[in-house]
């Protein structure tokens, strides 16, 4: 056993890492090392011999596992040492950065939305996004043959089995607002709807689930003229230009008429949209004349009253000023690629040029 324990004792002595001392510990306790296997020769010695030799096995194991642990304790202090002599801070240096998070492009551009209509007098309205089909299609002039109210293109609300209620859907637009505002406020009247909208699609320009903002204007007086001058005034502040051609082009939308798909000239110089010049033309928004039928279904006399409304993409005009392509990515889970733009809060055009803050 003096043999044993001068051997190992050396070896561990002598130990370069924790990986020979790992070694030494199977040879010598391990489940087949030169102790273990002594200790199981006990059983074949007499009575006199174990109560020699088993208190000495036992106090040679546990010498060797002190060893062992004292060896691998002093090589952890030597490493930590080497690293704090290797390593080193220096404390005089400055702080890094702290990243500073940033504003949702459909958030930063619903705020810049916003603050350009409240220039103009429009207020805010909201309303729920699960809807009856009668404030989301019959109050809007939209029959019940319209391909809107096909399973395949508008979310459904469940109904269990002798449910009566009238059908309930998630609203496609934001259109239902208007009128739940006309009847609670009547005429005249100046809103906005920014909110969420549902549809049953999904490729690159569409998602089941995106934002709107539409606006109403009700009047004695009020023209297309009134819509195309608030259009201007809002092409120009949202991108932030001093000049900006519209053009109307004739369509058809169950709740305007007449109703206008509204185009602004603009360049696609190296792939980037410019506003305000250019040869080319391109499709923003869709406005008109309030329908009679939905002024009266906002309980609204059309022989008194008449107005303006306009809907637009949030998600659309953002991807048009921030170039962003694909407008999947706003709901990507990998939202990286919004520290690139720096979205801020704080940053919002206004009606009369320049940032609020």
């Amino acid at each position: 056993m003096d043999d044993l324990k001068q051997k190992y004792l050396g070896l561990i002595a002598g130990a370069a890492d924790e990986a020979a001392i790992e070694d030494l510990r199977v040879q010598a306790v391990g489940k087949k090392g030169e102790i273990s296997l002594q200790m199981r020769e006990l059983g074949k010695m007499t009575p006199e011999e174990r109560q020699t030799a088993g208190p000495a096995l036992n106090a040679l194991k546990d010498e060797i596992n002190s060893a062992l642990a004292a060896k691998k304790m002093a090589l952890a202090d030597a490493a930590l040492d080497a690293r704090l002599r290797d390593e080193w801070l220096d404390v005089t240096l400055p702080a890094r950065d702290a990243r500073q998070g940033s504003i949702h492009p459909i958030s930063q551009v619903t705020e810049e939305v916003t603050a350009i209509f409240a220039d103009m007098g429009f207020r805010v309205a909201e309303g729920p996004q699960i809807e009856s089909d009668w404030y989301n299609f019959d109050a809007l002039n939209i029959p019940d043959h319209h391909p809107a109210r096909a399973e395949m293109d508008t979310f459904y609300t469940h109904r269990a089995e002798g449910d009566d209620r009238p059908p309930h859907v998630l609203r496609t637009h934001t259109s239902p607002v208007q009128i739940r505002s006309m009847e609670a406020t009547g005429a005249p009247t100046r809103i906005i709807c920014p909110g969420r909208v549902y549809r049953a699609d999904y490729d690159q320009t569409h998602t089941p689930m995106f934002h709107q903002v539409e606006g109403l204007a009700i009047d004695k007086d009020i023209s297309m003229a009134n819509l195309k001058w608030v259009l201007e005034e809002f092409v120009k502040s949202y991108f932030e230009v001093d000049h900006v051609d519209i053009r109307f082009r004739a369509s058809h939308f169950p709740f305007t008429e007449p109703s206008a798909e509204v185009d602004i000239r603009c360049s696609w110089e190296g792939g980037t949209l410019k506003v305000g010049e250019g040869d080319d033309w391109l499709e923003i928004l869709g406005s008109g004349m309030v329908h009679p039928k939905v002024l009266q279904a906002g309980g609204i006399d059309p022989a008194e009253w008449q107005g303006f409304a306009f809907g637009m993409g949030i998600d659309r005009i953002a991807m048009l000023k921030y170039g962003i392509p694909d407008l999947r990515a706003f709901f990507d889970s990998d939202l990286r690629w919004l520290r690139h733009y720096g979205f801020s809060a704080l940053d919002v055009p206004t009606l009369h040029g320049g940032l609020s803050r």
